[in-house]
């Protein structure tokens, strides 16, 4: 006997079960049609909800083609009434500018006072838009950059392990635009107002004023930075910098720019950790351009191809030309002999003659004289090896590429 007094028969469902059955189905059916289908959402642009009037730009050039076609309108019905062009047009001005004169000449017809009603009431209310609208144009431009620098202040008080660049020449030019495309994140210090415009141009983090001043450089957070560059084009200003930048943070990177290779040692004695000379090393280049074209080819190859040398350094290896100064011990050896000395220290992949020859991969029986210059691939820490092999008593250089 089941619930509603019924007796199941065997092999066929009651109808209390039926029922319950049905309804079952219905409800599963009612909540099927209610589940959402797997249809790709639609993406619309975002609304754009900046209304007309929302740009000082715009308001200030509508107000003026208002008040420009107003004028002319104005003035052409007056002349068409046998007014001057002098008359027609002082009538304008003064209605405009609400002066209060006495009219030019009588207005005694119905068009001419149809056309002073409308040239009062629309001049006047443009003039009226267009005063404001110069008001708004000069006070959004100074909060705009009130509220600008305030922004840039702030991100830089929360930026740590940056770069400050003193100065914004040539040279802070293209270390901005370096240091921009490896994501790097640095301040620029800069007193000409010019410079000033450019990098905020470029969407760099910069303070205008003295990058010798100490209020400078802390609010450029120099106790919190990594490295700093003076590229100042003053040596003396440089010095000054790299002092100042020195006692406020000892732990700093210190990079200096200098002009003259005098500079150098009053530079690194003022706390710089490196001096840069780019006069010296734009001579250089032009003449490995010249002496060593293989090798310059090779080499500009090497510094357009940042993700190569990248890699280089993720292994642990870079890349250094060499000179082989007179009574050195790589003098009159051979490669093979030179790579065995060096115990792995690195190997050598290009010979550059002093008269100019170029032998790249050069075999092991291949000899090195004094004057030429050695590219060798190997790890950054041969100093020791390279000083050893490549230097004499006297003379001697290496430098990273």
């Amino acid at each position: 006997m089941t619930e509603d007094g019924e007796t199941p028969v065997e092999g066929r469902p009651s109808a209390g079960a039926a029922r319950r059955d049905g309804s079952r189905v219905r409800r599963l059916g009612k909540e099927r049609s209610r589940a959402p289908s797997h249809r790709p959402i639609r993406r619309a642009p975002p609304p754009n909800l900046a209304g007309f009037f929302d740009s000082p730009q715009r308001n200030l050039i509508g107000g003026l083609v208002f008040i420009l076609f107003v004028t002319t309108v104005a003035t052409l019905a007056y002349m068409s009434q046998g007014w001057s062009l002098r008359d027609a047009f002082y009538m304008v001005i003064v209605t405009l500018y609400t002066v209060g004169y006495e009219e030019v000449k009588p207005i005694n017809s119905t068009f001419l006072y149809f056309v002073t009603i409308t040239l009062i009431l629309l001049g006047c209310t443009g003039m009226i838009f267009l005063t404001g609208v110069v008001v708004q144009f000069f006070t959004l431009n100074q909060i705009n950059k009130i509220a600008g620098q305030k922004k840039m202040e702030q991100q830089i008080e929360q930026i740590k392990g940056h770069v400050i660049v003193c100065g914004f020449g040539r040279v802070g030019i293209v270390l901005g635009q370096a240091l921009r495309r490896s994501s790097a994140s640095f301040v620029v210090i800069e007193e000409s107002e010019a410079r000033i415009a450019e990098a905020r141009a470029a969407g760099y983090l910069c303070l205008c004023g003295d990058s010798a001043s100490e209020d400078m450089l802390i609010a450029a957070g120099v106790k919190r930075a990594h490295a700093l560059a003076s590229c100042l084009a003053n040596d003396a200003l440089n010095i000054l910098v790299t002092l100042t930048a020195r006692a406020l943070n000892p732990d700093i990177l210190i990079v200096a720019r200098g002009d003259k290779p005098s500079t150098e040692s009053k530079l690194l004695l003022a706390g710089a950790d490196r001096v840069v000379l780019p006069e010296y090393i734009g001579g250089e280049r032009i003449a490995e351009l010249f002496l060593h074209q293989e090798s310059a080819r090779l080499m500009d190859n090497l510094e357009k191809s940042h993700g190569f040398q990248r890699a280089l350094r993720n292994f642990g290896m870079d890349l250094q030309a060499h000179a082989v100064a007179p009574r050195s011990s790589a003098s009159r050896m051979t490669v093979g002999a030179l790579e065995r000395q060096a115990k792995g220290a690195f190997f050598i992949i290009q010979i550059n003659r002093a008269d100019g020859d170029v032998h790249l991969n050069p075999p092991e029986s291949e000899s090195m004289h004094e004057g030429d210059t050695v590219l060798t691939l190997g790890r950054p820490d041969r100093g020791a090896a390279v000083a050893n092999l490549f230097e004499s008593r006297q003379l001697g250089g290496a430098r990273n590429l």
